[in-house]
């Protein structure tokens, strides 16, 4: 099982920099790169909705299911 994380997409899609969306969701860019990279156990539901709002989307045009 494997979720893909597809907030880099989103955000070329928006024209909007890492460092961009970290101070409109209130988190650091690391932990944003965190999350970009798949290497995150967790998303908070609120961290999804300020990136969602962030970025004008919706949750399935981040998170993704592939089966392995």
């Amino acid at each position: 099982m494997s979720i893909i994380v597809n907030v880099d997409v989103m955000m070329a899609k928006r024209k909007m920099s890492s460092q961009e969306l970290a101070e409109k969701i209130g988190i650091t860019q690391a932990n944003l790169s965190i999350l970009k990279t798949g290497k995150a156990k967790a998303v908070r539901f609120s961290t999804l909705e300020a990136i969602c709002k962030a970025l004008d989307c919706q949750p399935g045009d981040i998170l993704e299911y592939r089966e392995d």
